[in-house]
């Protein structure tokens, strides 16, 4: 269990803003080495308990692997890894150098991840066994890449090396002193979907810990004798911020499931481990309604939360017997953390009212601008949903990394005002209700994906001379991806071009974001300028704009 004194600092995240601010110390070594950080279950239900005692020392090591391949304070450090063992200590050996952890997504094909390790200028990669495939040597900055494999037989490519042979080079106990980066030292770059562009590049400072904290007191009211689970990604904003981060600035013990998804095995964890504080997407929750658990065993939930995509009227009704529990839901975004919801603190907890994303949470001030101007719309219109930056304490967000014109876009002329992207509107007792999204971006199952991604791929086709991807709904999934293209003059629709472009996009992009169909179109609605319009497409209806 933590040191109360930890919680207490935690209500104004004081030590997050210091200038000696020092990652490590905040994140593993001030708290008590018996307390359990992290405990990892495998797929056969066996359980490994990882304190911070054994973090500290495990991470010393991998920090000290890490300065003898070059790494030092600011080098970005690529992560390709799952929920294992492993990862806290990568993560904390990485922070305790004052490096850099970029995160890579494990469902990403091969010129995703080397997009995003080109765009953060990794020369390190740690990845697991089964993913270092996607690291293959190329030219250009991929050619000397050093890789650190966990896991697995020994690495036989030049430039790869296994870390546990790396580690029995080292001495147990190796002087690594840690890193002070202060406040506004970057912790994570962690890549985000957008509609146009690459994908943009979010700094993570240390002085953003403190809004994590504030997110799993308020909105989960997590409590040190929790059984806590946060059943996200690592290798996306929720999971790394909620699942690993913030519990361990806290001190408190985090649940990881070293598997992939199924109903099945998420019920058996839940009823096993006797969860208390669950949180996940709404899309995992659909699929536990479609698969109820085989056994008639008690829950013993005290919380259940959503978060990634909106919240479906028919989970919330159906969760209440299911779960024991209503869950709740909240939202923000990669570069905000989590900012407003359904809270579940007893102090800030209302009864949900069916559609409704909550209240601002504490330290941050939400809005709804009209449409044609920066001012608060009237209660019950909707607008583009705002942060008011001059009354939101917890906000952090420095910026996207050398992009300064797709910053200057998130901001408001005054930067009073930080546009999420999202539209909205707002009730007199400041409840906020999701309406849409106006920059394209498609949720599926809690996942971001940017249109540019998958319509650069279909681009890539030979016979393919635009494309545009737009998101449909879909009961289980939330939203999937429908695709339009045009072809070459001289280009016919084959029969297997539909297939062709899917399994392009699953050997080029991810395999989870293929589009489900692929429309062949005789021109794409554009604007004046020649900007997609792909709410046009949404408008217009499938049917409509085939041919």
């Amino acid at each position: 269990m933590a040191d109360a004194s930890v919680t207490a600092q935690a209500q104004d995240g004081a030590e997050y803003r210091a200038e000696d601010a020092c990652a490590a110390e905040l994140l593993c070594d001030r708290h008590p080495g018996s307390a359990i950080a992290f405990r990892v279950v495998e797929p056969d239900l066996t359980v490994r308990e990882l304190t911070f005692g054994e973090l500290a020392a495990s991470s010393r090591r991998v920090a000290a692997v890490l300065a003898g391949r070059g790494v030092g304070r600011g080098d970005a450090v690529g992560v390709l890894m799952g929920k294992s063992a492993e990862l806290p200590a990568v993560l904390l050996g990485i922070w305790r150098l004052g490096a850099v952890h970029v995160p890579l997504f494990t469902a990403f094909a091969p010129p995703a991840v080397e997009l995003r390790l080109d765009g953060s200028g990794a020369r390190v990669v740690v990845a697991d066994a089964d993913q270092v495939a996607k690291l293959q040597p190329g030219s250009g900055a991929a050619a000397d890449r050093q890789v650190i494999q966990v896991g697995g037989e020994r690495p036989s490519q030049p430039g790869h090396d296994r870390l546990a042979d790396l580690l029995a080079t080292v001495p147990d106990d190796p002087a690594v002193e840690p890193a002070r980066v202060g406040a506004d030292g970057r912790l994570i770059l962690l890549f985000t979907s957008g509609t146009t562009g690459t994908p943009k590049a979010v700094p993570v400072p240390v002085r953003a810990l403190a809004s994590m904290e504030r997110y799993l007191l308020d909105a989960l009211d997590l409590r040190a004798d929790d059984v806590y689970w946060n059943a996200a990604d690592p290798g996306w904003a929720y999971g790394l911020y909620y699942a690993l981060v913030g519990p361990l600035a806290l001190g408190y013990t985090s649940l990881l499931l070293h598997a992939g998804f199924s109903p099945a095995l998420t019920w058996e964890v839940l009823q096993r481990f006797a969860v208390t504080n669950y949180a996940a997407a709404p899309t995992i929750y659909r699929a536990l309604r479609g698969e109820p658990p085989r056994s008639g065993a008690a829950l013993r939930l005290r919380c259940a939360s959503s978060a990634g995509e909106p919240l479906t009227p028919e989970v919330v009704s159906w969760s209440g017997d299911a779960l024991g529990v209503q869950v709740r839901d909240h939202y923000g975004q990669t570069e905000l953390g989590m900012v407003a919801g359904n809270a579940w603190r007893s102090e800030l907890r209302a009864p949900v009212e069916p559609g409704s994303m909550g209240h601002a949470l504490p330290g941050w001030s939400c809005a709804v601008l009209a449409d044609d101007a920066d001012e608060v719309a009237p209660a019950g219109t909707v607008g583009r949903l705002a942060i008011d930056t001059h009354h939101s304490p917890l906000m952090w967000f420095p910026g996207y990394a050398d992009a300064p014109e797709r910053t200057a876009e998130r901001f408001t002329a005054d930067g009073r005002w930080y546009l999420t992207g999202d539209t909205a509107n707002q009730q007199d007792d400041g409840r906020l209700f999701f309406s849409s999204r106006d920059d394209d971006v498609i949720i599926m199952a809690g996942y971001r994906i940017g249109p540019f991604d998958v319509e650069s791929v279909l681009t890539s086709h030979e016979a393919v001379v635009e494309a545009a991807v737009i998101g449909v709904p879909d009961e289980l999934r939330g939203e999937v991806l429908e695709a339009f293209v045009v072809l070459r003059q001289d280009a016919e629709p084959a029969a297997g071009l539909e297939r062709e472009l899917q399994q392009l996009v699953k050997d080029q992009f991810a395999a989870h974001a293929y589009p489900r169909r692929v429309h062949v179109v005789a021109a794409l609605p554009k604007t004046p300028s020649g900007k997609i319009q792909r709410f046009r497409l949404r408008e217009a209806g499938v049917d409509a704009a085939s041919r």
